[in-house]
């Protein structure tokens, strides 16, 4: 892969895995300490984030580095990756989805 299709893979696979943790922008940048303009940047591909802070998104989105480059158009997996992969993301899914039921509750509390 050239850098502009490394580029695009990166961006597409960011915006992937915030949205399958269900987490918005200002979220995720938020949790890495970066501005949420950075962050749209390195999703629409017009930044290269330093390595630091792709180590630090990948923490926060629960994931390895490489997966951040991982494209899935050219690399073959086998279906039992597919379903831990797809298991561990509906875990981190629905956790998010009590944490935050939890946290609107505690809000009409106080």
């Amino acid at each position: 892969m050239i850098g502009e299709q490394i580029r695009t893979v990166l961006s597409s696979n960011l915006k992937k895995f915030r949205n399958l943790r269900d987490f918005s922008q200002m979220e995720l940048s938020e949790k890495v300490n970066i501005s949420m303009n950075y962050l749209s940047e390195i999703e629409r591909g017009l930044k290269w984030p330093h390595p630091d802070i792709l180590q630090n998104l990948a923490s926060a989105l629960n994931i390895e580095v490489f997966e951040l480059f991982r494209n899935e158009n050219s690399v073959v997996n086998n279906d039992s990756e597919h379903m831990n992969r797809f298991s561990n993301d509906v875990v981190l899914a629905v956790e998010q989805a009590v944490k935050k039921a939890v946290y609107s509750v505690q809000k009409q509390y106080k």
